[in-house]
């Protein structure tokens, strides 16, 4: 069974400026990262924009993606919807294309019980054959999934783990204690991957990894060494970037930021895109002190 390890990029969706795909950028970005060392790629996610495309334009990405990958790396698509049933139907048609796992977003819009969310997934999980990783993201969705709930569908083989971007250390730490072999806890919150690490957790989806590839897939690696301090000192090296996301949309924030070191992704698709000259100073003053923090190693 698949076992996701290290840091996978939680891949933008490079866009023109009549908002129709870029795909020659989408090739160009998923070369970049894989020659960045990416354990791996996580499509169709928050900062892939699903939340904004179409099941049409998320299949025709996705076929993309996967052609440019060429199994190279493993490959993660987010195939979750508000419904079972359209989540379900995303699920088989995935399942069609050559990826190693799909995650499955906890529903959004409406507000669902524990039991609900339980069948959700069951549901999903006994319709394909490809391993299943729940993503919780309660700020997001409005919806939280519980510890006792993950520990049940974590009783289902082909649900292989978590993708955890709630920020709640308290249940990430719970989450730690599930870890097992056939049970892996990816922390989706950029700032607490070296923690993750260091308490049991298996790696990271992570979106700074687009704008800064080689900080974060070298956090996980220093760890992996031993070397804890230099580990440290590329996990801190983004808190000037992290700060940024204040300014609106972390992920539209994260994707100006790529925009910015000149790669053609364009802006997210309206209304979430960011058009502010105030804000790119920012955004430009903030990579520059990562790029001078993440020297320090």
């Amino acid at each position: 069974m698949f076992k996701p390890q290290g840091i996978f990029t939680a891949l933008v969706t490079p866009m023109n400026q009549d908002e129709t795909v870029n795909f020659d950028e989408l090739r160009n970005q998923v070369d970049r990262q894989i020659k960045r060392a990416a354990a791996g790629l996580f499509c169709l996610g928050t900062n892939g924009e699903f939340y904004a495309l179409d099941t049409s334009e998320r299949i025709e990405i996705l076929d993309v993606i996967a052609d440019q990958v060429g199994g190279r790396v493993p490959l993660i698509a987010n195939v979750g919807c508000v419904t079972t049933r359209e989540t379900v139907r995303l699920a088989k048609e995935t399942a069609k294309r050559p990826v190693n796992a799909m995650s499955v977003i906890v529903p959004y819009f409406a507000a669902f019980s524990q039991e609900q969310l339980y069948q959700h997934y069951a549901t999903i999980a006994k319709s394909v054959d490809i391993p299943i990783m729940i993503y919780n993201i309660p700020k997001r969705t409005g919806n939280a999934i519980s510890l006792e709930t993950v520990k049940e569908l974590s009783k289902i083989d082909s649900i292989i783990g978590i993708k955890d971007s709630s920020g709640d250390i308290a249940f990430l730490n719970e989450l730690f204690k599930l870890s097992s072999p056939n049970f892996s806890v990816l922390v989706g919150t950029d700032s607490l991957i070296l923690q993750t690490l260091q308490k049991g957790g298996t790696g990271a989806v992570a979106g700074c990894a687009n704008p800064f590839p080689e900080i974060m897939n070298g956090i996980y690696t220093y760890w992996k060494k031993g070397d804890l301090k230099t580990a440290q000192i590329l996990q801190d090296s983004i808190v000037p970037f992290r700060n940024t996301f204040s300014f609106g949309n972390p992920n539209s924030i994260v994707k100006r930021a790529v925009e910015l070191m000149g790669y053609e992704v364009g802006a997210a698709r309206a209304p979430a895109n960011i058009i502010s000259v105030e804000i790119d100073a920012q955004i430009r003053k903030a990579i520059e002190a990562v790029n001078i923090a993440s020297k320090l190693t």
